[in-house]
């Protein structure tokens, strides 16, 4: 589970399955959460390649050239946006934590923003900087950009909520900018919901904001928008339904835009298995590959984008083994690497949280990716690039912590 063990409300056998690294395929019973919604196609694409659930972390030389520095930022730092000189980081309580980003790798306490009777999760910004949308009990917090950067007690302008009640368990929040939505991933009642920001913004938040919602797998997190705007990408940590011999697969499902606009339930396109616990999803700048973090399986794996849609049993590319339990992740070097976190946030036996970099070009050749590891804070979570793509920043959730990485001292 991404907040806490007893969030989700599963069967037994499945919150075990998704709490270890050896998951198990599961046969849920008629009528418990695991049953097929409309909505979900009925068959999941399991492409060759896939990682098990007891695939084992890698291996990795320290990469002790590279320049990182931590710094407190108080108690379960969960995500991060950062806006040109600003960052913003969510904790799993009321507050939005802002920080002054410097020209190097260089952070100070710049205020703190608080959010009425909101427990914080996943952020993202809009394309234009100006709404910075936190995921939020059945939906997300609205704010100023500019107003929380300046600590205003006025920058939460209002939230985003599904009208069905509270405890979804939101963890993730994307947005479209060509359609006006936000969508969020609902991790306790397996749905992706939809809203319309732009009537939010410009008639006011109530109710009617909400679309509907998309139905799928068990615990979605991850959620990715194409560069054009067309998809939405999203994760779930236990796909249904399980058919035989599926090992426990999580996956990735592929939703049109334009149909969540107008019938969310209807929107998913495909869906592919996407390894064990996948958790997190982004795309390269051409949305040509869809990269994914498989927690239970320690992986990254790449997908070709338009085979998900049009032959998903051979959409997988690129997998990359990594540290152990990786969560957050994301594009630097002009695409040419990835880092992943490897969050070890179950505490496996001999293994530390750390920061993984891979070579994008070697793992869609299929060659050795993994170029090395940097020390990281504990339970390396989000991720956030600042403007100008020189300052990489991670949160550290048990730690309390941000790291920021030097871009340019990577290999």
């Amino acid at each position: 589970m991404q907040r806490r063990a007893t969030a989700l409300r599963l069967p037994a056998a499945v919150l075990a399955g998704l709490l270890t690294s050896a998951c198990t395929a599961t046969t849920p019973a008629p009528g418990s959460p695991a049953t097929p919604r409309p909505g979900v196609p009925a068959r999941t694409a399991h492409p060759a390649g896939l990682p098990g659930c007891s695939a084992r972390a890698a291996a990795a030389p320290r990469l002790t050239s590279a320049h990182t520095s931590l710094v407190p930022v108080g108690r379960a730092a969960f995500g991060v946006a950062v806006s040109p000189g600003r960052a913003f980081v969510s904790s799993t309580g009321p507050q939005l934590r802002v920080l002054a980003v410097g020209r190097r790798p260089a952070l100070s306490p710049a205020g703190t923003v608080l959010a009425a009777n909101a427990e914080l999760a996943g952020e993202t910004l809009t394309r234009d900087g100006r709404y910075l949308l936190v995921a939020s009990d059945s939906g997300a917090v609205v704010f100023s950009t500019a107003r929380a950067g300046a600590g205003s007690a006025h920058a939460d302008l209002g939230s985003l909520q599904r009208p069905q009640g509270h405890g979804g368990g939101a963890i993730e929040v994307a947005v479209s900018a060509s359609a006006g939505l936000a969508f969020v991933s609902l991790e306790d009642v397996a749905q992706v919901a939809v809203f319309s920001l732009h009537r939010a913004l410009t008639h006011g938040f109530g109710p009617a904001d909400y679309i509907g919602s998309i139905p799928t797998g068990i615990a979605p997190v991850g959620l990715a928008v194409s560069p054009g705007g067309q998809w939405l990408y999203a994760t779930s940590e236990l796909a249904r339904p399980q058919p035989s011999g599926a090992g426990g697969q999580g996956s990735l499902s592929v939703i049109s835009v334009p149909r969540a606009a107008r019938d969310p339930a209807h929107a998913v396109v495909s869906t592919v298995a996407a390894g064990c616990q996948p958790v997190r999803v982004i795309t390269s700048a051409d949305g040509r590959v869809v990269w994914v973090t498989a927690r239970g399986s320690n992986a990254l794996l790449g997908f070709a984008a338009d085979r998900l849609r049009a032959d998903p049993a051979h959409a997988l590319v690129a997998r990359v083994q990594v540290g152990t339990a990786p969560v957050g992740l994301a594009l630097v070097g002009g695409g040419r690497r990835i880092v992943v976190a490897d969050s070890n946030r179950f505490h496996a036996a001999h293994a530390s949280s750390s920061l993984a970099v891979i070579s994008v070009p070697a793992a869609l050749a299929g060659r050795p990716a993994l170029l090395g590891l940097l020390p990281a804070g504990g339970f390396p979570r989000e991720m956030a690039l600042a403007p100008g793509g020189k300052t990489l920043l991670v949160t550290c959730f048990t730690s309390g912590q941000v790291e920021a990485v030097d871009v340019a001292s990577l290999p």
